[in-house]
């Protein structure tokens, strides 16, 4: 079978490797190693509605290329390893009045025809515990990398993952520098959240989480983070499959998150969600509540995904100080019917009883729709096509939007 040059440049790379390491030869190095190019076409469009809005549209087209390597892990007690990546996202269209979408940097008077990066960690292997140092894409309640545009938010940092204890996940850390997800360079880490005053900068985000599998269909944990002089962080879940009989099932998710200040900030918040989703034969139907306490909204890393049951695609979180919120959402697989591959998702949040301004009760509401189809087989297979579509209104936030993006991605296994 003939390989790609992609292909073929990371296996010289490796064999590189395996003669300046004579021992990388006889272990599972080379053999275990994995790498795949995925290619990413977003196109991205937000119309804003609102009176005295400071922008009107923004309205981008963008290519990612994501070159993703893994190696396998040198034999013996102790395995070395590395993984690397390569990230491109090339402007396809822009202009200085439609920029600022997420999928290209902002220019001074229009985004760059281009952007990059390169990452690596090595990682060693003792048992089932892996430590990690170099670039990380953390996925854990207190931090959770956000690819939901052209090229994934990474950091760098420490990770030790561990499942040496049956049942039970175990992952702690630090990370130093946060990479978003439509930057080249390194910054340091910052908190987003509204209400959140007195935040400074910080190259320390210390974190701790468990989780423990108790039985199939049961599953707790406990979360730990800490970003030095801004807040530390508490989260606790439960996740509970209920099985109901053939093709159906009933999942419990709760989620409670105590936040608090640290050095000169503000932060006091406490997050309470829970999310019901009753499925059969396909379809799939979901409820959610989520109240937010305290003087603040939820602090999380800035650019990462929020762990909270309302987060969604336009507004976030429904996080607001004292805010409270519900949902209601479908879902449908095809494959319950024969089509594999076509998915359908649909949901409305609703929030209110937070302050909009002085004597004023905000309200929110936000309508979103997914429809995604990826090829099963023949010469278009892991192509996948994806359409998005939003639409948010609010009593004075000054967001009303209707947001489109429309995502073609195709896979490429190398090695």
């Amino acid at each position: 079978m003939n390989k790609s040059p992609i292909a073929l440049g990371l296996t010289s790379a490796t064999l590189g490797l395996t003669l300046a390491f004579p021992s990388f030869a006889e272990a599972d190095f080379f053999k275990d190693s994995k790498a795949d190019l995925e290619l990413r076409n977003f196109y991205f469009n937000s119309d804003y509605h609102q009176d005295g809005a400071r922008q009107s549209k923004r309205d981008e087209w963008a290519q990612g290329m994501i070159l993703n390597y893994q190696s396998g892990f040198t034999e013996g007690l102790v395995g070395f390893g590395i993984d690397a990546s390569g990230l491109l996202g090339l402007k396809l269209d822009s202009g200085p009045d439609r920029q600022n979408s997420g999928l290209l940097p902002v220019g001074d008077e229009k985004a760059p025809d281009s952007y990059s990066r390169l990452g690596a960690a090595a990682k060693v292997r003792i048992s089932k515990s892996v430590l990690k140092v170099g670039t990380l894409e953390p996925r854990l309640p207190i931090a959770l990398s956000n690819d939901s545009r052209l090229l994934p938010q990474t950091f760098r940092g420490t990770q030790l993952s561990s499942q040496d204890i049956d049942g039970l996940t175990f992952n702690a850390g630090r990370l130093t520098s946060n990479t978003l997800r439509n930057v080249s360079g390194h910054d340091d880490l910052e908190v987003a959240g509204k209400g959140i005053k007195g935040a400074t900068p910080s190259d320390k985000f210390d974190f701790a989480s468990a989780s423990y599998k108790w039985t199939k269909h049961l599953t707790t944990g406990y979360h730990y983070a800490g970003l030095e002089n801004n807040y530390k962080q508490h989260i606790f879940n439960l996740l509970h499959t209920l099985p109901l009989g053939k093709s159906q099932s009933f999942k419990t998710d709760l989620r409670y998150a105590d936040s608090n200040k640290a050095g000169n900030t503000n932060v006091d918040n406490q997050a309470f969600g829970a999310r019901f989703t009753y499925s059969i034969q396909g379809h799939s139907f979901g409820a959610a509540y989520q109240r937010m306490k305290g003087a603040t909204g939820f602090p999380h890393l800035d650019g990462t995904d929020s762990y909270l049951v309302n987060y969604v695609m336009v507004s976030a979180d429904f996080a607001s100080p004292e805010e409270r919120s519900w949902q209601a959402r479908y879902d449908y697989d095809f494959a319950a019917i024969g089509w594999p591959g076509l998915t359908f998702m649909t949901r409305y949040v609703k929030g209110d009883n937070f302050e909009r301004s002085r004597g004023v009760e905000g309200t929110e509401w936000e309508r979103d729709t997914d429809i995604g189809y990826v090829f099963q087989s023949g010469t278009l297979k892991n192509l996948g096509v994806k359409w998005r579509n939003a639409t948010y209104r609010s009593n004075g936030s000054g967001n009303d939007v209707d947001q489109n993006r429309f995502i073609v991605s195709y896979t490429l296994p190398l090695l």
